[in-house]
């Protein structure tokens, strides 16, 4: 029936439909294989194909690596590719990849060539540097080119390496050791011929100046004010000299010129600065170290040079007697530190260490002796003694001046506290040479003209507001002050007494009591109105003979005229009070701003 043949071929179509589908997943499942297949045959080609590239050794290579020069690019090339192959034969063999048996031969004996080829260029290239010549960067910079030569022989043939390295180390160290003796031993000539000695102390007596002196005195050194003075010494630290060129000897022989130590010091370490940084940078860069081996490798190639120079430090610090120098070269030594830690190399950090380490005690010992010469100057054996500024305070005022102003840059406290020991003796000392005076007139002279010039060199050459300045100010102040009582008491004295007396009366309430003093106001007040004016003319007078500072002089008259004008204000609100307000003497007595008028006349002017 029609039903059975619909049933019979919708059986049929549903048996085809599913024959299809088993045939549509079996040419999935082949395609998925043949993918498979496809994608790992590419792999194994690009595998093979990048080992093939590895292990073959091109004819080009071979001829290079033995024939071509090691400064041809196409060597360093070639070289390069070399370094490669054998690295991925080394690798693959790791890996038991039996086709590198087939290339190790020939690779081996390129390396070999390699090595033995590098090994000689380098050699000569070393050799180089023995030849003399002003500028060693040019051979190092040369050698720079070919680094990866050395990286070449430090990955295949250690030994070798370290042959090159050992012989760079011992070629250059002599080379840098001679080349700074020779230059050491040449500035020396080139230095003043007179130097401080252990007689150069602060409190050493000027024999010059001394009467007592005989044929056996010490003859005065020539150049002794550069012992005590700075004058254009500190100029050494300035940005601008003190990475200046360096000094050259024989020029300066030529032209007969000499120099200080610290101006020898500052061109032999800027040379070993210059020279050192250039060093470290290029042994880090060619030979490949960094950290603690570079300083190990930059310690064989400068050691003895550095030992040479910490040697000769030693030697002249230990017979070294001028301060001054010493302590510029411990701020030269700061400042060249600082250079260093700006341009990043350490390279010289234990040098710098182990030269302050000589520098600061004998600063130090320097100033204690100087401290102590001062502690054991008797002001009798220093001869004939004047009110002038005395040479051993000049002496005083330059030296802590020039420490001072070279202290400020770098600042110390142990300087700071030696200099204000330093200061202290050297106020005692001034009071007992003042005491050798009969006079106090004479003493306070003495006295303040020693204070004005000292605390006149701090101010010039040191900051106004040190510790020196500021304690010689209050010195000064105080004596100057007790001065112009001692100046106005001779002419002025009676008037001054009676006001002081009066005043105390005057506090007291007890008034009346001056009604029997006015025999004597009428004296002091006759007195006073006939003598002032040659009083103050002989009081100037003695004033500007006294001081040797025009200036000090004249503020002390200016000082002298204030104090007397107050005095006499004083003495006539004194008259004003009812006891004496009627005495006839009143009228003979000069009007107070009168007097004033009178009196700026008298001001010096200069």
């Amino acid at each position: 029936s029609r039903c059975w043949r619909m049933e019979q071929m919708l059986g049929s179509f549903q048996l085809h439909l599913s024959t299809l589908t088993l045939q549509i997943r079996s040419l999935q499942d082949q395609s998925g294989a043949l993918s498979l297949r496809l994608r790992n045959r590419r792999r194994l080609r690009r595998h093979l194909g990048q080992l093939l590239e590895e292990l073959v050794v091109p004819s080009a290579m071979i001829s290079t690596i033995l024939e071509a020069p090691v400064p041809e690019p196409e060597f360093l090339e070639q070289l390069r590719e070399l370094d490669g192959k054998l690295g991925a034969v080394k690798e693959q063999t790791f890996r038991d990849t039996l086709a590198c048996a087939d290339v190790q031969h020939v690779l081996d004996r390129l390396r070999i060539k390699a090595v033995t080829k590098i090994r000689e260029f380098i050699l000569q290239k070393i050799f180089s540097f023995r030849k003399p010549m002003t500028n060693y960067q040019i051979p190092q910079d040369a050698l720079l080119k070919y680094r990866f030569c050395y990286r070449f022989l430090l990955g295949h043939e250690r030994s070798v390496a370290q042959e090159l390295r050992d012989q760079y180390v011992d070629t250059v160290g002599k080379i840098y050791l001679s080349y700074f003796r020779s230059y050491s031993s040449r500035l020396l000539k080139i230095q003043y011929e007179e130097v401080a000695d252990k007689d150069d102390l602060m409190g050493v007596e000027d024999t010059s100046l001394n009467n007592r002196a005989g044929f056996f005195s010490k003859p005065q050194l020539r150049s002794r004010n550069t012992v005590f003075t700075l004058g254009n010494r500190g100029s050494i630290i300035s940005a601008a000299e003190l990475e200046a060129p360096v000094l050259v000897p024989h020029a300066a022989q030529r032209s007969d010129t000499r120099y200080p130590f610290e101006a020898l010091f500052r061109s032999q370490h800027y040379a070993l600065l210059d020279n050192s940084c250039r060093e470290f940078l290029f042994l880090s860069d060619f030979f490949l170290v960094s950290g603690a081996a570079a300083q190990e490798l930059f310690n064989s190639v400068m050691g003895k040079t550095l030992a040479m120079f910490l040697k000769q430090m030693d030697t002249y610090v230990g017979s070294c007697y001028d301060a001054i120098a010493v302590f510029l070269c411990i701020h030269i030594v700061l400042r060249f530190r600082n250079i260093m830690a700006k341009r990043n190399i350490p390279a010289m950090d234990r040098y710098w260490e182990s030269l302050l380490e000589l520098l600061w005690p004998r600063f130090e010992l320097l100033l204690e002796l100087h401290i102590r010469s001062i502690q054991s100057t008797e002001p009798q054996r220093l001869g004939h003694l004047d009110t002038r500024p005395h040479y051993i305070t000049r002496r005083y005022a330059e030296f802590s001046s020039a420490i001072v102003s070279i202290n400020q840059t770098f600042p110390n406290e142990r300087t700071n506290a030696l200099l204000g020991q330093l200061q202290v003796e050297v106020e005692n000392f001034v009071l007992r040479v003042a005491a050798e005076f009969p006079s106090r007139r004479e003493q306070l002279i003495f006295l303040i003209n020693n204070y004005d010039m000292m605390l006149g060199v701090l101010m010039e050459r040191a900051v106004e507001e040190s510790k020196e300045v500021e304690g010689f100010q209050q010195l000064l102040s105080a004596r100057t002050q007790e001065f112009i009582e001692e100046l106005l008491s001779p002419p002025f004295g009676g008037m001054i007494a009676f006001v002081k007396e009066a005043e105390a009366l005057l506090e007291k309430g007890e008034l009346e009591r001056l009604r029997g003093e006015e025999a004597r106001v009428s004296h002091l007040a006759r007195g006073f109105s006939g003598s002032w004016r040659s009083s103050v003319e002989v009081l100037s007078q003695e004033v500007m003979s006294s001081f040797s500072n025009f200036r000090n002089g004249t503020s002390i008259i200016q000082g002298a005229l204030t104090q007397l004008l107050q005095y006499y204000h004083r003495f006539l609100k004194v008259l004003a009070q009812p006891p004496l307000r009627s005495l006839p003497a009143r009228t003979e007595l000069i009007n107070i701003h009168h007097l004033m008028v009178e009196l700026k006349k008298h001001k010096p002017n200069f």
